[in-house]
Parts: structure tokens; C-alpha cells; sequence
């Protein structure tokens, strides 16, 4: 879904120098392997950390987590909401709020909680929080209730013990728990109407909301009595929401800022030799896709040979060299970089050749074919879009590329069922399991994509085995298998990764980055950010 310093010195790699004898950052190669950047410990506490990013919250859904649907409301929560588990740096579930777990069969699991947590307004988390706000939000309208699996029942055992029992088994629901529409909410202030989600932040977390403007920027404090020992390690975080590309690396150059997000892939070589800044190119499990209406007017893609050449006309490489720099990985349904992703370049569309789809266009009696595709207008999409085009070309098909702004193509793509546009670029978040975004290729479920997507009963039971395999290696035949159907199926198809590139100044900031993110949140590790000059 989409569904966001200066002390001593923008790249692919990371590239960080030191000076003098006082705390610099260390490439983290040579400290933690599955991170781009790890906090300088012996740097000092205390400081005002500025940020910049592209997009707010969205004002529609409010400050509710559990409706929150995309990535930057995620990032921004994440200072104030927490989960049970996390997830670490290699994709492991580790503990969160919840200190350890038990499973005693496949579809139970009992967690066990920290006893020394307290929301922001002193009262302690106790485990009728989270049995609340798990049955919360498995009654609520967000689109993690999907996520979360096929919760049975959710009980307090005592004071710090919750049990989760589920129906059936589902291997990602650890991973769904550690994104923050799972985090736990104090229920006895929601339950007694003091608090109201959709307006006011109260979480466990390292910092509290001191001001918000919609659209404009927003104001964290750190908690004092936070049960993270020693953290936040910084006073303050402010967060400015700057449109601006320009506008954002400008910040990062003059000290202004001292972390932006940035979409530009050139950015790493406009921002070369920038005296103390660095570009970090952070994978993550977020994919481009492309949308092919299947109920679009006079059947364009109706017929599956039509959808599967197209799919077999994409050169997914030629995509990530032209359009991002190369910093994109070739994908399938199941997302490059998670333990069990299937191998793209093995799947029936990348064996295939031009002469196939050029077969299968002729058997669909669609050897001229034309369409349009919409795509919204920020970076890289509009140039995705133009290697798409000069890929379908090798086959025939002609294709007008319609850009947008986000509001008007949300509203084309998604504005009506069934809908009447042609075909659409998108992005998924892909999540921290190999299985969890194949889900959304269940328009049934998704609920996003009913207007455009015909349920395909053949496709829904390779999904509904992906998710609930445990064995190891039954469960990397059972993705490959997803993979597969999903690209036959070709009514969604997934092309490749999108990277994140975050900006930081080297001289003034010592932060702590993943070297892949599943859920798109660069701000994980700001409790750990320390400033390396006050």
C-alpha cells in the first residue's frame, strides 16, 4: 500500500570520517553487520534533533495506529506507540514491550511483559492493555486487521501474561505484531473516553507529542521515566514535513537539517563531496508493482494471455538501471531481501522470451493493443513509467503515460468500482515476511483492489498455504510457489524494490540504521540518535 550536522565531513555506500579525538561514526562493516550506521555511545546525551521528511500523517485517518496504512505514519507513531515483539536488523522477531513468548503449539502464543512499562501519563501497561488493543483492532476498519491472522481469541492470564490463540496456523503473525497498528494502546483511557485516538498520541514510547500542524512539522519531547535504560538519548526531535526535494537537500547542506529522506536516486552524486554529509541507500522490502485493470472498459486485460505478456515484456533490470540508479532489485510477490523470497529471474515471466509475448498477444487477438497508464507525479514513478512504456514497445503495445499528482491518482485508481482506468504504477509496502504482502493479491481480503482485480480461487489457496507452512524448507516451496501463481495470474505485478535514501550530516549526527527495512521506518533507532555537537 502507499498505500512516509557538522562535527568532521551523498553515497550508495556509506561513507562516514572522523576527526580529532572526539565520538565520529564507524562504517558499520566494521561493528554490526545488517546495519548502515550504529549510534556512538560515547557521544554526548541531550540536543535538539532536526528532521526532514516528504509527507505528514494522513489528516484523514487521524493519530489512530491502528488505522495508520502507510509507511510515514508508521515512522511518526513509532516515537510514541510500541509493539509486543520488534523486528531486528536480519528479520528476527525479538522482544519489545513483551520480554519473551511461548508457543506450546502451533496456534498459541502466550507473551510474557515487561513489568516495568508505563504509558506517557504515568500509569502502567498492564496486560488488559494489550489484550484490548489487539481485540481493538481486530474490530476495527484498518487494513492490519488483515495482517494480523486468523485470531481466535485474544485472553488475560494474569497481570503480565496475554494468550493469543488463532485458528489456524499463521507463520507471520509475529512479524504482523511488530508494526505499530499492533502496538498497545491504553485501553483504560480509551475505554473510559479521556483519551481519543484520532486526536491525542499516549503510548509507552521514548517521546510524547509536545505540538503538531498538519502538513507543517511536528514537536517530540523525551520522556523521562521511559523503561528503555537510557534512552532517548536526545532532548528533543523536530520533524519539519518539507514537499521539496531541493528544499530538503538544501537543509542537509547548510546544517539546517541533520536527517532528510530523499527520492531522488541521484542524490548520492548531486551531494558528493558535500563537506560532512553522507547519503545512506537503505534497502528495503517495498516494491513497485504494476496494476492491469481487469475490469477495464472493452476487456483490455481480461484475457490472462494479454496480462501475461506484458508481464513477460518487463525487463526489471533495465527499470532499477534506468530509474533508480540501480539500486532496485528485480522482484517477485514475495519481497527481494526476506529470508524464503523467491528467485525473480527464475519465475516463468523472466524464462520466457519477446517471442512468447508476442504469441500470446497474437492468440488474444491484442497484437495492437494501446492503453493508458496513470502514475503519480513524485520521482521515480514518472520514470518507471517511461522504461515501461519502452518496454511494451518491443512488443507492440502502445502506451500513453498519464502523471498525477497523489490525490488525483488515488482517487482515479481507487475512486470507483469497478474501476475504470486502465492500468496504474503503485508501490507496496513489502512488510518483514516473505508471505504477508502475497495477502493483498486477495482482493477479497485486500479490499483496495475489488475495483480492479478478479478473485482467482487457484491463486487465494497458494496464498493461504504460503502463510500457514512452518516447516522451513515446505514453507520456501510454498513461496516459490505463491510467487509463481502471482506472476501467472499477472493482475498486480511486482517489479522492483524501492530503496530508501536518507541523508544525514556525518559532523552532528551519530544515528543507528538499519541496512534493510521491512517497514519502512527509517526513525526505528532514533531513541538511540545522539548529536555529536550541542
Amino acid at each position: 500500500m502507499r498505500i512516509p550536522l557538522l562535527y568532521c565531513a551523498v553515497a550508495a555506500t556509506l561513507i562516514v570520517t572522523g576527526c580529532s579525538a572526539a565520538p565520529t561514526n564507524t562504517p558499520a562493516t566494521e561493528q554490526a553487520p545488517g546495519y548502515l550506521a550504529v549510534t556512538d555511545e560515547s557521544a554526548p546525551d541531550g540536543g535538539t534533533l532536526e528532521l526532514q521528511m516528504t509527507v505528514d500523517n494522513g489528516a484523514a485517518t487521524g493519530l489512530d495506529p491502528q488505522l495508520a496504512d502507510v509507511a510515514t505514519a508508521w515512522q511518526l507513531m513509532s516515537l510514541v506507540y510500541e509493539t509486543l515483539v520488534t523486528v531486528g536488523p536480519d528479520f528476527t522477531i525479538e522482544p519489545g514491550l513483551a520480554e519473551s513468548w511461548d508457543t506450546p503449539s502451533p496456534t498459541r502464543y502466550v507473551f510474557h511483559l515487561r513489568d516495568d512499562v508505563t504509558f506517557s501519563n504515568g500509569r502502567a501497561m498492564t496486560a488488559d492493555d494489550v489484550t484490548g488493543s489487539l481485540n481493538r483492532l481486530l474490530e476495527s476498519e484498518g487494513v492490519w486487521r488483515t495482517q494480523i491472522g486468523p485470531v481466535e481469541e485474544v485472553s488475560t492470564v494474569d497481570e503480565r501474561t496475554v494468550e493469543v490463540t488463532l485458528s489456524s496456523p499463521y507463520e507471520p503473525f509475529l512479524a504482523a505484531l511488530a508494526n505499530i497498528p499492533a502496538a498497545v494502546l491504553p485501553m483504560k483511557e480509551v475505554a473510559d473516553g479521556s483519551v481519543d485516538l484520532a486526536r491525542t498520541m499516549l503510548g509507552t514510547g521514548p517521546f510524547v507529542v509536545e505540538s503538531h500542524r498538519q502538513d507543517v512539522s511536528w514537536r517530540f519531547t523525551a520522556r523521562e521515566d521511559y523503561w528503555g535504560a537510557g534512552k532517548p538519548a536526545v532532548d528533543t526531535v523536530n520533524i519539519a514535513i518539507t514537499g521539496q526535494e531541493q528544499a530538503r537537500m538544501a537543509a542537509l547542506q547548510n546544517g539546517n537539517a541533520d536527517l532528510v529522506m530523499l527520492g531522488n536516486v541521484d542524490a548520492p552524486q548531486l551531494l558528493q563531496g558535500v563537506r560532512g554529509t553522507t547519503v545512506a541507500t537503505q534497502a528495503t522490502t517495498d516494491f513497485y508493482y504494476l496494476m492491469l485493470n481487469s475490469n477495464a472498459p472493452g476487456g483490455k486485460f481480461s484475457d490472462p494471455r494479454v496480462r501475461r505478456a506484458i508481464n513477460i515484456a518487463m525487463d526489471r533490470n533495465a527499470i532499477s538501471a534506468s530509474a533508480l540508479g540501480g539500486l532496485g532489485k528485480p522482484t517477485g510477490a514475495t519481497p527481494a531481501g526476506l529470508p524464503g523470497a523467491c528467485d525473480p529471474a527464475q519465475l516463468p515471466s523472466a524464462t520466457a522470451g519477446l517471442d512468447q509475448a508476442r504469441q500470446l498477444l497474437a492468440e488474444a487477438g491484442a497484437e495492437n493493443l494501446t492503453f493508458e497508464l496513470a502514475v503519480f507525479s513524485t520521482e521515480p514513478a514518472p520514470a518507471i513509467a517511461q522504461v515501461i512504456q519502452q518496454n511494451l514497445a518491443r512488443v507492440g503495445i502502445t502506451v500513453t503515460i498519464e502523471q498525477l499528482d497523489e490525490g488525483s491518482w488515488s482517487g482515479k485508481v481507487y475512486g470507483e468500482v469497478p474501476a475504470t482506468f486502465d492500468a496504474a504504477l503503485s508501490w507496496f509496502a513489502g512488510y518483514a515476511d516473505a508471505g504477508m504482502v502475497g495477502k493483498w493479491w486477495n482482493p477479497e481480503q485486500a479490499g483496495f483492489n475489488a475495483g480492479f482485480m478478479k478473485p482467482n480461487p487457484e491463486l487465494n489457496s497458494v496464498i493461504d498455504a504460503a502463510i500457514s507452512t512452518a516447516d522451513s524448507a515446505e514453507r520456501t516451496t510454498a513461496l516459490r510457489e505463491l510467487c509463481t501463481a502471482v506472476d501467472e495470474d499477472a493482475q498486480m505485478i511486482p517489479l522492483v524494490t524501492r530503496p530508501a535514501l536518507i541523508g544525514y550530516r556525518t559532523d552532528t549526527l551519530s544515528p543507528t540504521l538499519y541496512a534493510t527495512e521491512g517497514y519502512g521506518n527509517v526513525f526505528r533507532g532514533v531513541a538511540d540518535f545522539r548529536l555529536l555537537t550541542q
